[in-house]
């Protein structure tokens, strides 16, 4: 290796899929790591950057750092969120890559795909909260909206919740529903599934677990559809009427100042005056620390809401870094062999 020689590794979808990085159970304790870690002060978490080109549609980019200090890595995910592209395009709205550096001399070490450590990380925190919240045998989960956050969520749920059999879906296009079916029940065979044809109700009535992931603002979950003992994981911005929240035992989020200050449900009840800070039960953490009790018995309803933690982005991706590393997968990115003034042809290059 030269004296000045920058490499890095780069990893595709591909190549961290075939590492193995679709593990949930990976993920968690990344995750789980990473947020003990942060509440330790051992992470570094700069505001994010945000840059909107449309106010109307809210197509964007997003810049988010954080740095784990005892792990030596820093790590960024720049993701682009453009909500037009499926109808506009047919092509998705979220693509993402992750870089992570060294902090010993602060050289880059990967460059990654992110989408599916984004992807994976959403998923993720529902089953960390689903863990304490939702009942353990839990065996009916009901789904409004079928798109990749949906079917991440079912890989996560069932690796927590191992006694669901039965999922039911809803889109507002059935043939949504469809795709979701056939991707899915390839993959978990075990599960029973039935397509609701774009009724909600019949998706979530009497479901042990519920999720929402639409990108939908609207009320669209009725808190008469959920029963005693329901779990409910709100993936987006406002997909529930205020009723679901009103009837939870306890509500918590990944992280509660934050989300209050955004355009979720809860946030619109805060800003309403519909809901304080008191009604909170806990953060994320205070769960996975033991600082707060989750579900106490199985007629309580439960309400789960995640805003985006990035650190934990980096978190996972650190872990899935070291899978797809281990598994010799990637390929070498050389930065630069010289120093630019070592380059013995820069006589060749430099323009004067």
């Amino acid at each position: 290796m030269a004296q000045h020689e920058i490499k890095c590794r780069f990893f595709s979808q591909e190549d961290l899929l075939g590492s193995g990085c679709l593990d949930i159970g990976m993920s968690i304790e990344a995750a789980e790591k990473a947020m003990l870690a942060y509440e330790a002060g051992d992470v570094l978490f700069p505001e994010k950057i945000v840059q909107i080109f449309n106010d109307e549609t809210q197509e964007r980019i997003n810049c988010l750092p954080a740095t784990f200090k005892s792990d030596k890595i820093c790590g960024v995910k720049w993701v682009s969120v453009f909500p037009p592209n499926p109808v506009k395009h047919g092509i998705q709205n979220l693509s993402a890559v992750i870089i992570l550096s060294e902090i010993e001399h602060g050289f880059p070490i990967a460059f990654m795909e992110g989408t599916l450590c984004s992807n994976i990380r959403v998923g993720t925190m529902g089953a960390i909260a689903a863990k304490h919240l939702a009942k353990k045998d839990s065996e009916t989960i009901g789904f409004i909206g079928a798109g990749e956050q949906a079917k991440m969520h079912l890989i996560a749920m069932k690796t927590v919740l191992p006694d669901l059999r039965l999922c039911r879906v809803a889109a507002k296009d059935p043939a949504e529903e469809v795709t979701f079916v056939n991707e899915m029940s390839a993959i978990l065979p075990g599960l029973q599934f039935e397509q609701a044809n774009s009724d909600l109700e019949r998706a979530t009535r009497n479901a042990d677990v519920i999720v929402t992931a639409t990108s939908a603002q609207a009320p669209l979950l009725k808190a008469s559809w959920m029963k005693p003992g329901a779990f409910y994981s709100h993936v987006g911005g406002w997909e529930d009427e205020y009723a679901v929240a009103l009837a939870c035992e306890k509500i918590v989020c990944d992280d509660w100042n934050t989300v209050k200050h955004r355009t979720q449900t809860l946030s619109r009840m805060y800003k309403d005056g519909k809901l304080t800070d008191d009604d909170i039960h806990c953060d994320l953490i205070d769960l996975i620390s033991g600082k707060k009790k989750g579900r106490m018995n199985d007629q309580e309803r439960t309400y789960f809401n995640a805003v985006g933690l990035a650190y934990v982005d980096v978190g996972i991706a650190m872990a899935m870094y070291q899978r797809a590393m281990e598994a010799g997968m990637g390929q070498d990115l050389q930065v630069q062999h010289d120093m630019i003034f070592e380059h013995a042809r820069l006589k060749d290059w430099v323009r004067v």
